[in-house]
């Protein structure tokens, strides 16, 4: 895990448009776009994340946005995560 790269993550074009796809997706916001990039250290810390981007940029050097393969972060991490951060639900009176 480094602190670096999880800012790498969180700076990524490709992770913030997915990260929102899945909070629309979720209803997270009637604004995901703005919900992705406001919570966008929140996300970039996932539990493996940061494992999985610095294998992916051992064995492919000087790409530029690993975010963009979906092999490196998966949709289903991706949506594991954006649920994790759904807020609870107050139970009904």
């Amino acid at each position: 895990m480094s602190y670096l790269t999880q800012h790498e993550i969180s700076e990524s074009p490709a992770m913030r448009a997915r990260i929102a796809q899945a909070a629309a997706q979720e209803g997270l916001s009637p604004d995901p776009d703005s919900w992705a990039f406001n919570l966008r250290r929140t996300w970039s810390s996932a539990p493996g994340w940061s494992d999985a981007w610095e294998s992916y940029q051992v064995g492919n050097p000087g790409v530029e946005d690993p975010g963009q393969n979906e092999v490196v972060i998966t949709d289903g991490m991706i949506l594991s995560q954006v649920q994790a951060m759904k807020p609870p639900v107050a139970p009904e009176e």
